[in-house]
């Protein structure tokens, strides 16, 4: 049978250490769109967002789209996909220069973010992102948009992301091994606080921590902008490997484990909790244990993320920007009283990010796991046919064109 064809799909691809998600939707009115299929397959070829192993890799994103494909009975060929990793940096910076004329022109501010983005890399690494995060005119006020207005000096504050010149070539050489032209690239953190948090919360300041299988993604916001950005290499894997080297089983057995009962901390338990099947490191005979002793292997791993996370915020002396709390997603986020672990740790109150206006949508997006999906949906359709540095956009999108320039040149 012929497959359909849409004159508007679009098509998100999250390639996790873990899994490998691909979204295909199509266009409604407004910011409305359709969920058509969705596509889902065990991750192979990948350590903490980073390839090792191209065919791999290529048959995982090959087996995800075709699922998705067969449910939206459609083909597709092009997406967006996002990026994090051990290899992703991020460091703020300063720019100023002269306004030329009376008003502030789009080429000013242009001309400021430039100046700002004149930074020096490491060798190997390139600019990945530029977010402007204020304005300020001839020393005043900090502001979003200075277009229009009267003055003789313009300074930009910015958030610049740099990540792995062959990382990201190899992310993109396996999307387009397996079919899929790569149209742009989104920092994972962007796509996630999309799908999870409110314009309040990104308003008046908010911490989220995105908790993968190979890495945890940090982004603080505030003013309606990025602010801080961290990738840390902690994530569910080590959980599994964990709980693996303690009590002496495999590691599917520790992954099945982890889901089926594992909690955040031992206050959940009543008394030692219940007792386990689990099976020996050699697979051949099964062992009993206690739920308690799942949760003293989880425990002070789970408590290490987010120290390690407050100890991020507080050498940066970022409390200030969790006025509205503390969000946790991503698959990481999914164990029992995990709010409890951060909130105490953090010092502020935490909940977990689902993504939100579901309502006409498929309902197993609701879990975390799938965030980062759901926000690049949501990212793409915002910035559906935008092109080059466009002052109309939001400023997040600003550096796609540049960024695709060095990713492309690489066919």
């Amino acid at each position: 049978m012929k497959k359909r064809i849409y004159d508007d799909v679009f098509v998100a691809v999250d390639i996790g250490t873990t899994k490998i998600l691909v979204l295909i939707a199509r266009k409604l009115e407004g910011n409305q769109f359709e969920l058509l299929g969705i596509g889902k397959s065990p991750s192979h070829g990948l350590k903490k967002g980073v390839v090792y192993d191209i065919s791999k890799t290529v048959k995982s994103i090959e087996s995800a789209v075709k699922e998705a494909e067969l449910m939206a009975d459609c083909q597709v060929e092009s997406a967006t996909i996002g990026i994090s990793g051990a290899h992703i940096s991020a460091l703020n910076s300063h720019g100023m220069i002269p306004v030329k004329g009376n008003d502030i022109t789009q080429r000013d501010i242009q001309n400021v973010i430039a100046t700002a983005r004149a930074v020096q890399v490491p060798e190997g690494q390139k600019i990945l992102h530029v977010m402007p995060q204020y304005f300020v005119v001839d020393g005043g006020e900090r502001i979003i948009d200075p277009h229009g207005m009267y003055g003789v000096r313009l300074e930009a504050q910015v958030h610049i992301i740099t990540g792995s010149v062959a990382s990201v070539q190899n992310l993109v050489k396996c999307c387009d091994m397996a079919g899929l032209r790569v149209n742009d690239i989104v920092l994972e953190q962007l796509a996630s606080a999309e799908a999870v948090l409110s314009v309040d919360e990104r308003e008046l300041g908010v911490g989220m921590l995105d908790i993968g299988g190979g890495t945890s993604d940090l982004a603080l916001f505030q003013g309606g902008s990025i602010r801080h950005t961290m990738v840390l290499p902690v994530a569910g894997n080590h959980f599994t490997n964990d709980i693996a080297i303690c009590l002496k089983t495999t590691l599917n057995d520790a992954e099945e484990v982890k889901k089926e009962y594992g909690l955040a901390h031992m206050g959940m338990l009543e008394k030692f909790g219940q007792s386990i099947e689990i099976g020996t490191v050699d697979g051949n005979n099964n062992k009993i244990i206690m739920q308690s002793e799942l949760v003293s292997v989880i425990e002070p791993r789970l408590a290490e993320i987010f120290a390690l996370v407050k100890a991020e915020i507080d050498r940066r002396r970022m409390h200030h920007f969790l006025v509205s709390g503390f969000v946790v997603t991503g698959g990481g986020s999914l164990l029992p009283g995990i709010c409890d672990v951060a909130g105490d740790i953090l010092g502020v109150s935490t909940r977990v990010g689902r993504p939100s206006n579901l309502d006409k949508f498929h309902d197993a997006l609701q879990d975390p796991k799938y965030a980062t999906g759901y926000g690049l949906l949501m990212f793409t359709l915002k910035n559906r046919n935008k092109h080059g540095i466009n002052f109309d956009a939001p400023m997040v999108t600003r550096v796609f064109a540049r960024m695709k320039t060095w990713v492309l040149d690489f066919f």
